[in-house]
């Protein structure tokens, strides 16, 4: 058992999504299926690196507000009143705090490097954050950017050289994609809400500043990866099936996250 659950495919892919599929059987009726993609998360952090914290490294600050993001989301959709999310506001403590899971490496490089590199992450994060929690009432939608952020942001990863980056980002994708599956089979539109938007959107974030951070993703391919929430907007028309619709519009995210591979393959390395 051991072998198995060893193995990155386990890890990364098989086991976040038949954990992402029972959340979504036994929560979808409290409007809480979009808690797949965090118990991906979950699993693939518990299997790859184990759900330790100390000391906290930026690696597991990445993981931390991974894991933590979706009781926020709760909260908003819950606690709040619809219609008043205060989405700006959300996303701009998510870049702030970006800042800080990084602080440890910022510090150390020159005082311009750091300046762009940190507040470069700090707005794409804030910017992922914000548009895509627009999309919390449109769970096809919804589910179909978290697919696509989580795979892209895992793949873009890998090719950026980080290995553990890769298995977080693809085990949200396939958390992801068991809430979006189950759309599909049902015919039926989930709750996504904040629950599932500010999950993926802060967990991928994250995930893909890292590799930039830490690893060797240029910075060029986090500017296409912000695309993906504005790609997902792309003509979908209701009448479709659901199945229709998500495959369509996951297939415009799609589109935006093959220029980044493209990018990411590319890149000279680092010199």
């Amino acid at each position: 058992m051991e072998g198995i659950l060893a193995n990155p495919a386990v890890q990364g892919g098989i086991a976040p999504f038949i954990v992402g599929l029972i959340v979504v059987a036994v929560l979808a009726r409290a409007r809480l299926a979009g808690l797949a993609v965090t118990a991906g998360f979950a699993v693939a952090v518990a299997l790859a690196s184990g759900l330790t914290f100390i000391p906290l490294t930026a690696l597991r600050k990445v993981a931390l507000l991974g894991l933590l993001a979706p009781g926020a989301g709760v909260i908003l959709d819950f606690v709040l009143k619809r219609g008043r999310s205060p989405t700006i506001p959300i996303a701009l403590v998510c870049g702030a705090l970006t800042l800080w899971v990084f602080w440890s490496v910022l510090r150390q490089k020159e005082l311009g490097e750091a300046l762009l590199m940190g507040g470069g992450t700090a707005l794409f994060v804030a910017w992922l954050v914000g548009s895509t929690l627009t999309l919390a009432g449109q769970p096809v939608r919804a589910g179909a950017a978290a697919v696509v952020l989580g795979l892209s942001t895992g793949v873009s990863a890998v090719l950026g050289a980080s290995a553990l980056l890769g298995l977080y980002g693809l085990a949200i994708g396939a958390g992801a994609a068991a809430f979006v599956l189950a759309q599909m089979l049902t015919g039926r539109r989930f709750t996504a809400g904040a629950t599932l938007t500010l999950s993926a959107s802060v967990a991928a974030g994250l995930v893909a500043a890292a590799a930039l951070v830490l690893a060797q993703l240029p910075w060029y391919s986090l500017l296409v990866l912000g695309l993906i929430p504005l790609a997902v907007r792309l003509p979908a028309s209701e009448r479709l099936p659901v199945w229709v619709q998500s495959l369509l519009t996951a297939s415009y995210g799609f589109a935006a996250a093959s220029v980044a591979f493209v990018l990411t393959w590319q890149a000279p390395p680092p010199g």
